[in-house]
């Protein structure tokens, strides 16, 4: 009988259930930033250029935000909840990488905004847009 989860959407629970027993272990903020590391250096090159670009941002702009993984993912969280992540193409076989926010994020505007954004490549003009939103998600 079939979960209804694809083998990437199960991959992914498993490596959050793992990010979960490394919490609660106790696991330093340097050991989350060689897995993240780890996890940009493992992708596909247009993935692992965007994820690097978003990295690279986020530490410039938003220093306060610690890097960590999450549902294998490059993140970047505050007080203990993911603000900001990086969800590369290559892990659901899509046709973008997607820059997402999470409910921390100070994005809103009106009633409805925008929580996530397709990235297929790294430009001035995106790293630009990147650069904005991650200010302004940090409030």
């Amino acid at each position: 009988m079939s979960s209804g989860f694809s083998k990437a959407e199960q991959e992914a629970m498993k490596q959050r259930a793992e990010e979960l027993r490394a919490e609660r272990g106790g696991k330093k903020k340097a050991d989350w930033l060689e897995s993240l590391l780890e996890a940009i250096e493992a992708m596909p090159e247009n993935d692992r250029a965007i994820a690097v670009m978003v990295h690279q941002v986020v530490s410039e702009v938003a220093p306060e935000l610690s890097p960590r993984t999450w549902y294998g993912f490059p993140a970047y969280e505050r007080d203990g909840k993911v603000i900001v992540f990086y969800q590369p193409a290559s892990k659901f076989d899509v046709r973008y990488g997607t820059l997402g926010f999470q409910e921390g994020a100070a994005l809103d505007d009106g009633n409805m905004w925008a929580t996530s954004y397709a990235i297929n490549q790294v430009t001035d003009e995106v790293t630009e847009r990147v650069r904005e939103l991650v200010k302004r998600a940090i409030g």
